[in-house]
C-alpha cells in the first residue's frame, strides 16, 4: 500500500500557501504511483533488466572461448565435461547514476477534455514507472535538484515523500552539470523558450553526460482545434491573447510549434541525447516502453 505523509502542521511555519500544495500534492500522489506501478509490472514482462556481461561477482552464463583470450578466463571444469573450450561470464554489476526530472510548473496542470490525464499527473506517472524499472534493472536512481541516486526498493514511495517535501515547481532543472557517466531522464512540456532549454542541457552535458527527454503534450496542443472568439491564457505569466477567428492561427501555430521542437531535438542529437514527444490521450506504458528501448540501445553502443 502506497503511503505518503502530508506536512505537518506542526513542524516550523510554512507559508500556508506552501503548505496547501503540499497537502494537494500528497493527496494525489497514492493513486498516480500505484498507477505507476501498474505499468511497470506490464513493461517489465517485455524487458529483462540489465543483466548482461562485464566485471562483477555474480555468475551469468558460459560462453566458447575466442581464440585470442586469455587463457586464465578458461573454466576448465565446464571445458572437461566435452571438446570445447568455455568462459564463464559473470553479470554486469557496475550500476549507473540516473537522474529524473518531472515539470512541475503551473502549465503542467492543463487537461483537456481529449486527455487521460493533466500533463503534470502524467509526467509523475512516467517518473515513478521509470524509477521502479530501473532499480530492479539494478541502477540507482535520483531525482534532480531534489534528491541523490540510490538503489531502494521502495524508490517510488522515496521519490513521492520528497517531492511533497521539497515542492519543487520549476520549469526547467537547476542542476550543475552531470558526472561523465551519469545519465539523466527529463520530462515535461518543454515550451520554454529554446534558448533557455538548450542552456539547460548544455549545462547537464558539460562533462559528456548523456540524458533522454520525453515531451509530454495534451493533444489539444498539438491539433489546435479552436474556432471562433477564443481568449488563450498563459498559466504560467498570466498573458492573455484574444482572437477573433482562432481557426486562423492554426497553421502558424503548428509551424512555430514543429519549429521548436526540431530545434531542440537538433541540439539534443548533438549532446548524443534522444528526444520523444508523448500525447496524453495516448496509454503511458507506450512513453515507458519507448524509453526503456532507448536506454538499451545507449548501452550497446
Amino acid at each position: 500500500m502506497v503511503q505518503i505523509r502530508a506536512p505537518d502542521p506542526t513542524a516550523g511555519p510554512p507559508k500556508a500557501k506552501h503548505q496547501n500544495a503540499g497537502l494537494a500534492l500528497a493527496a494525489r500522489l497514492p493513486p498516480l504511483m500505484n498507477l505507476a506501478r501498474q505499468i511497470a509490472a506490464s513493461v517489465m514482462q517485455g524487458v529483462h533488466g540489465r543483466r548482461r556481461a562485464g566485471v562483477g561477482g555474480t555468475f551469468w552464463q558460459f560462453r566458447h572461448y575466442s581464440a585470442g583470450e586469455a587463457a586464465h578466463r578458461i573454466d576448465w571444469r565446464r571445458s572437461g565435461r566435452d571438446d570445447r573450450l568455455y568462459v564463464r561470464e559473470r553479470e554486469w554489476e557496475a550500476a549507473h547514476d540516473i537522474w529524473l526530472w518531472a515539470d512541475a510548473s503551473p502549465s503542467m496542470n492543463f487537461m483537456s477534455d481529449l486527455a487521460l490525464e493533466s500533463k503534470g499527473d502524467r509526467a509523475l506517472i512516467l517518473m515513478f514507472a521509470i524509477a521502479d524499472l530501473l532499480v530492479r534493472g539494478g541502477e540507482r536512481v535520483g531525482v534532480l535538484d531534489v534528491a541523490p541516486p540510490r538503489a531502494a526498493r521502495d524508490i517510488v514511495e522515496r521519490i513521492g515523500q520528497e517531492l511533497v517535501e521539497t515542492q519543487p515547481n520549476s520549469e526547467l532543472p537547476a542542476g550543475s552539470a552531470l558526472p561523465q557517466r551519469a545519465r539523466a531522464i527529463l520530462i515535461g512540456d518543454f515550451l520554454s523558450e529554446a534558448g533557455e532549454i538548450i542552456v539547460t542541457l548544455n549545462r547537464l552535458a558539460a562533462r559528456g553526460a548523456r540524458g533522454h527527454i520525453i515531451m509530454i503534450a495534451d493533444p489539444v496542443e498539438e491539433t489546435f482545434p479552436f474556432a471562433g472568439h477564443s481568449e488563450f491564457i498563459d498559466i504560467d505569466s498570466g498573458a492573455r491573447l484574444r482572437a477573433g477567428k482562432a481557426e486562423n492561427l492554426q497553421a502558424i501555430y503548428q509551424q512555430r510549434l514543429m519549429a521548436h521542437r526540431e530545434r531542440i531535438q537538433a541540439h539534443a542529437r548533438a549532446l548524443g541525447w534522444s528526444v520523444g514527444v508523448h500525447r496524453t490521450d495516448r496509454p503511458a506504458s507506450q512513453a515507458v516502453l519507448a524509453l526503456m528501448a532507448q536506454i538499451t540501445a545507449g548501452e550497446r553502443e
